[in-house]
């Protein structure tokens, strides 16, 4: 099994304003950080521009981050133990606060690539459910085949 991974986020500006210029030159560098990880198995990629965002139909001033990852520890490492990391930290610079989950995570099979519909379908019940096998959270973290115990998050998750 591999972890798929969305996460999503609000701009403070457009992305061609001076405000998230930062933001943007640092697109670049930090995907080829993730490109060369260890454990790293894909992502979606807004264009031939390692600069572009994602395109998607969910409102212009969201940015995602969508991959799929060998494991929690290669996703974690890359995250939190990489170029990426003082990038994060900068967040609050170009990103609104999201008060719900913003993040989530889900195993899927070897070779499956996800698309953005099922990562947005698995934020969502993650928001709507709070986590378990079907969408969970590095704090929250479910292992491969492993159950929630609530037939209720199994039967909306299934649905």
């Amino acid at each position: 099994m591999h972890l798929a991974q969305l996460n999503v986020a609000r701009l403070l500006a457009p992305l061609d304003s001076p405000e998230i210029a930062d933001f943007v030159n640092l697109l670049e560098p930090v995907n080829k950080v993730s490109d060369a990880a260890p454990g790293f198995v894909w992502r979606l990629k807004g264009g031939e521009d390692p600069r572009d965002t994602v395109k998607h139909d969910y409102g212009d001033d969201l940015v995602i981050n969508f991959s799929v990852w060998e494991s929690r520890e290669t996703l974690w490492n890359f995250v939190y133990r990489s170029a990426h990391l003082p990038v994060l930290r900068r967040r609050k610079e170009w990103f609104h606060h999201i008060a719900q989950p913003y993040s989530v995570m889900w195993w899927i099979p070897e070779g499956h690539i996800p698309s953005l519909a099922e990562g947005m379908e698995r934020l969502e019940l993650l928001r709507e459910h709070g986590p378990g096998p079907r969408a969970f959270t590095f704090k929250d973290f479910y292992e491969p085949g492993a159950s929630s115990g609530t037939d209720l998050y199994e039967t909306a998750a299934s649905s």
